[in-house]
């Protein structure tokens, strides 16, 4: 249900919203990819180890993915509106606070609180340009929303590097602040109105409960692990999780309806198909990082230069392949573009210290390619499978499986490192343990994703569907 104020002129209000959505899905990316640079330079200062200086990226992530869905069921009862400017308040907030950053403890709580104030922009800006944007003109709006995500990223490696490497790793904080004050200053002046869901909706407190503790057991005992204590809470966060299912399956407003996963395989296989592809490639950035810095011994300008040929082919070619996958079938394109990835994703498992440069850069470039070929219409293959009325929870759906995919990641990253280079700083007498791990996550990432080559291929054909 939308309403807005009369007197703002439509086209007005779909420049704003769409200026403000840009910004923001900027802003996220940039933050994770120029952030995984400094990374060593964050360790020499704060004398932060292994598994903290994971922890970085991973209490960032698990903040969000906290926060996705109970801010997505809120936005629609108070108001997407208020929900997204207090997401940038608390975000600005966030980048202000770990700018004063003196411990490592300090600094990872300020990345909660960063992907807290995420979560609540991130599940409410693609629901409000949808509600503003009429059918016919919001594709190009979200290509629009989408692009600025994969150019955050492209600009986010060399930028960190930049600016880690001439003013130190406290500037990218510094960034953030004007994006977020601009972003903020636009919504609260020039994006007029409100949008919400649908009339008498409650929140399921309950359902919200188990979803963020099952949420937090499940990623912080992934970090614990083989130990006792990451096992226990492991199958507490696996108990909890069914508790939530069962939750949302009997309340009559539930925080996250997973009936349409029960009834619609095609969208069922490429959400999983998705989560797989994430789970797969979201520490290439963060692990290629420390490899290039630490064995290669660039420095983190250079390094962020050499990360950048992955996400520029990505923003170079996804355009393409989302018009491709409207007259080929999704699931060929998609699938290709899955084999592509684990085809990159093995190279990385056989680094050495002597590895060419080159051959880095243009396994860099075949990733980029792989994830553009797989990531638009895989995309597209989601939001086909349901009817227009479920256009908001598909796209939920997606950030979820999205989040849930580079927690796993990440967390995968951080077992392996805890399990072989263990509580101490990276450094050249343990520089051998950590190709191990390396080389171990990679072999175990490009597993996931041939995994998730049958999920996309096996989803079923959508061209032969009702158009919704």
């Amino acid at each position: 249900m939308t309403s807005s104020d009369n007197r703002v002129d439509a086209s007005t209000l779909q420049r704003s919203a769409l200026l403000v959505a840009t910004l923001t899905s900027f802003m996220g990316p940039f933050m994770i990819s120029s952030v995984n640079v400094a990374l060593p330079a964050i360790q020499e200062d704060l004398q932060m180890d292994a598994v903290q200086l994971s922890w970085i990226a991973t209490a960032y992530l698990l903040a969000v993915a906290i926060g996705l869905v109970p801010s997505g069921k809120i936005a629609d009862i108070h108001g997407r509106k208020k929900v997204f400017a207090t997401g940038l308040a608390i975000y600005t907030l966030g980048s202000g606070a770990a700018i004063m950053a003196d411990s490592a403890v300090f600094l990872i709580s300020t990345r909660v609180f960063q992907g807290i104030g995420a979560a609540m922009f991130v599940t409410t800006g693609m629901a409000i340009l949808t509600s503003i944007f009429p059918g016919r003109e919001r594709g190009q709006a979200i290509g629009i929303y989408v692009a600025a995500v994969y150019i955050g990223l492209s600009v986010g490696p060399f930028a960190g590097g930049l600016l880690t490497q001439y003013f130190g790793w406290r500037s990218i904080f510094i960034v953030m602040l004007p994006l977020g004050l601009l972003s903020l200053t636009l919504t609260l002046y020039f994006l007029r109105g409100e949008w919400r869901g649908e009339a008498d909706q409650r929140l399921d407190i309950l359902g919200s409960i188990f979803y963020i503790a099952a949420i937090f057991c499940l990623v912080y005992g992934a970090t614990l692990l083989p130990q006792m204590p990451g096992v226990l809470l492991v199958f507490t966060g696996t108990f909890l999780l069914i508790l939530f299912i069962r939750q949302q399956l009997r309340t009559p407003y539930p925080v996250f309806d997973i009936k349409l996963f029960t009834t619609n395989k095609a969208f069922t296989f490429s959400s999983l198909a998705a989560l797989l592809n994430y789970s797969a490639t979201f520490a290439v950035t963060f692990l290629l990082s420390l490899y290039l810095q630490y064995i290669k011994a660039m420095p983190p300008q250079t390094a962020g230069t050499v990360l950048m040929a992955q996400p520029v082919m990505m923003a170079l070619l996804s355009p393409y392949a989302g018009r491709l996958s409207d007259r080929i079938e999704p699931r060929f394109i998609a699938t290709c573009g899955m084999l592509v990835t684990v085809i990159g994703v093995s190279f990385f498992a056989l680094l050495h210290p002597d590895t060419n440069l080159l051959l880095i850069i243009a396994n860099l470039i075949l990733l980029g390619t792989g994830f553009a070929l797989f990531s638009s219409p895989n995309m597209s293959a989601i939001m086909g499978a349901v009817n227009r009325e479920d256009y908001g929870l598909a796209s939920g759906a997606v950030a979820t499986m999205r989040l849930l995919g580079q927690m796993f990641s990440m967390a995968l990253a951080t077992v392996v490192l805890s399990l072989t280079v263990g509580k101490q700083t990276i450094n050249p007498d343990n520089y051998e343990l950590f190709l191990d791990c390396l080389q171990l996550v990679f072999a175990i990432s490009a597993l996931l994703c041939l995994a998730g080559v049958y999920f996309s291929w096996f989803r079923g054909s959508l061209h032969n569907r009702s158009t919704n």
